[in-house]
């Protein structure tokens, strides 16, 4: 079994180093499944931190390992059929966090596609809408920014991790178009 020191170490290499969640899995295969407990109240696999960062090939390296596939996951990965197979075996997970809290409608924004967001939004997934929206935002994907705008009840006043709210973020990436939308 890891040690609490690599079960972090590992979880971090999850967010974006792929060479060292190669080597680390190689080393002790029994680090594919284990979380880091951040608090009492957030743990996070490797999986779970590709997934939130939006790190495809690291989770679908992790997948092919034999990681367990989580809604969250799916949602980051466009896989609408996952989805909704997760849903149809339980209903309640259009709750489901991932790492960090974040959320399934997140995690849908965070694939950038916006077929995804569209089946999210139309089932009534809106929690962390306003998460959703500000990296909408920062990655300047209009069509999913109209969605959360129209579909869910994003807090304009919510600040992201820089301490930006919404308009602040599109005035300082110069999205004229956005901060109409937000003004409105």
């Amino acid at each position: 079994m890891p040690n609490s020191d690599q079960i972090k170490e590992f979880v971090i290499a999850g967010h974006g180093n792929i060479t060292k969640v190669k080597s680390m899995l190689e080393a002790d295969p029994d680090l594919l499944e284990v979380k880091h407990p951040w608090s009492e109240t957030d743990s996070e696999s490797a999986l779970q931190a590709a997934s939130h960062v939006g790190n495809v090939p690291i989770a679908m390296y992790l997948l092919e390992q034999g990681a367990n596939l989580e809604i969250t996951t799916s949602a980051m990965l466009s896989d609408t059929n996952a989805i909704k197979k997760f849903l149809d075996t339980d209903p309640s997970l259009i709750a489901a966090t991932g790492g960090h809290g974040i959320s399934l409608l997140t995690h849908g924004v965070i694939s950038g596609d916006p077929e995804v967001v569209d089946f999210l939004t139309s089932i009534g997934a809106t929690a962390g809408a306003s998460m959703a929206l500000n990296i909408a935002i920062d990655v300047g994907e209009l069509e999913i920014i109209k969605m959360l705008l129209e579909r869910t009840a994003p807090d304009l006043t919510w600040k992201n991790m820089k301490g930006k709210t919404a308009l602040e973020l599109a005035q300082e990436n110069k999205q004229d178009v956005i901060v109409s939308l937000l003004e409105r």
